[in-house]
């Protein structure tokens, strides 16, 4: 389990919050249970550190308070607008027996061992989280579900995860779908003709449109010669007859 160190800080004022932050801490407040909201302050550097981590807001952290540690649950981060520092922490006390509601990150291994993603299937999360109501001291740190031998086709369902039986899914009445694994939708782009088969093209196009000009009836020019022997068929033309 992850262990972090706190102090205790006595502040009413939004300077004396400014001055925890100035001096390089976070405020934060851890509340839950019979036992009154605390006010604490952390270490920025060190904070910064779990929280880059994985699965921060659903992992267990001990909290050393002035020495005294202190089993809880990250709840929320608050930033600052400008810098997007961490501004402000909320930590849930975890007591044995009571029940929180919590989401759990989905993992997915074994990519590699998947027949249908080795031949272009496409695996579709349809939720990357899932909402749990459990005890404090059996939350899960991932619902892992295991690609090996799934193909195309396959869907993955809460109802395939193995829980304890104390931990439920929030949704309740209908076996939902976590993820699917889907048929390639990527369409082949045909493939370029050669050089030799676009000449081929080309000349072919030629061709058609001389057959075109043809029945069409488009004919060569008439030679001088004919013109002439055209000319002497034509009927002499007539002359009217002079007055006397």
């Amino acid at each position: 389990m992850n262990s972090l160190e706190a102090n205790i800080r006595k502040t009413s004022t939004k300077g004396q919050l400014n001055t925890i932050r100035i001096n390089g801490n976070v405020p934060g407040i851890i509340y839950g249970g019979k036992d009154q909201n605390q006010k604490i302050s952390i270490s920025k550097k060190s904070l910064k550190i779990f929280i880059e981590k994985e699965n921060f807001l659903s992992n267990i952290i001990t909290l050393n308070i002035d020495g005294k540690p202190q089993n809880v649950l990250p709840r929320e981060v608050k930033y600052h607008i400008l810098s997007d520092e961490p501004d402000h922490v909320d930590f849930l006390r975890v007591l044995p027996g009571v029940k929180i509601t919590i989401e759990i990150p989905v993992n997915f291994i074994n990519h590699e061992k998947s027949p249908g993603l080795k031949r272009g299937g496409v695996l579709n999360i349809v939720r990357r989280k899932i909402e749990l109501k459990c005890p404090s001291e059996k939350i899960p740190g991932s619902i892992t579900i295991d690609l090996e031998g799934v193909d195309i086709g396959e869907s993955f369902k809460i109802s395939s995860v193995k829980l304890d039986p104390e931990v439920t899914p929030t949704i309740q009445g209908r076996d939902f779908v976590i993820a699917t694994l889907a048929a390639p939708t990527v369409m082949k782009e045909p493939e370029k003709p050669t050089e030799a088969e676009a000449a081929e093209g080309e000349q072919g196009a030629e061709g058609t449109e001389g057959a075109t000009a043809a029945a069409d009836g488009d004919k060569p020019a008439a030679t001088e010669g004919e013109k002439k022997d055209n000319d002497e068929k034509k009927p002499a033309e007539k002359k009217p007859a002079e007055k006397k």
